[in-house]
């Protein structure tokens, strides 16, 4: 039977290339499991995540804006928004499982997850824990950190220490250390 995976996250690269790189990797493990991302309309990950090959379906959300309160009066029509939005793509794919990466998109793809009963991953690359990732770590399957001393986020048992991943072609670098320095023009 073949597995169906949900990437949920983006708005930014540090959250968008680690999620391909997620991807990638679960790809290579077993070619057979269907991989749809899921980001918020007009954002990098609309443009990134096709490009790198996979779908993606995109959310009408945003974030809660900390310094103008009156850009969020819309907020929770577009947090209702998206909560329709994701419950329909779960209806249509059928996900075994929900990984976020962070980012506006995750939030209400994970807690949708969590209210089926639906496996979810959360992998925090930041040392410092995201409130949505906070709140959702609690019932989150596992959540894969990238440093150490994440247990002042997330529940001990449930943290697993793996780095953060990186995309093939530059973990396969074999650009050297003087040649790095020669292109950025530094002193040795």
């Amino acid at each position: 039977m073949r597995k169906r995976i949900i990437i949920a996250g983006g708005g930014t690269g540090g959250h968008i290339f680690p999620a391909i790189a997620i991807a990638n990797a679960l790809k290579k493990m077993d070619r057979s499991i269907e991989i749809l991302f899921v980001g918020a309309r007009g954002r990098m990950e609309m443009e990134k995540v096709p490009q790198a090959g996979y779908s993606i379906e995109g959310l009408d959300i945003a974030g809660y804006n900390r310094s103008s309160l009156i850009k969020n009066i819309g907020l929770p029509f577009k947090l209702v928004k998206s909560f329709l939005q994701v419950r329909a793509i779960f209806r249509k794919f059928k996900p075994d499982a929900a990984v976020g990466v962070g980012g506006y998109s995750s939030f209400p793809v994970l807690r949708y997850a969590q209210s089926k009963g639906i496996r979810t991953f959360i992998h925090e690359s930041n040392s410092f824990a995201g409130r949505s990732n906070i709140m959702l770590g609690k019932k989150a399957t596992r959540i894969f950190t990238g440093t150490d001393g994440m247990e002042k986020f997330f529940p001990s048992g449930k943290i697993m220490v793996t780095g953060n991943p990186v995309r093939a072609s530059i973990a396969s670098s074999v650009t050297s250390r003087s040649e790095g320095i020669r292109f950025f023009s530094l002193d040795e």
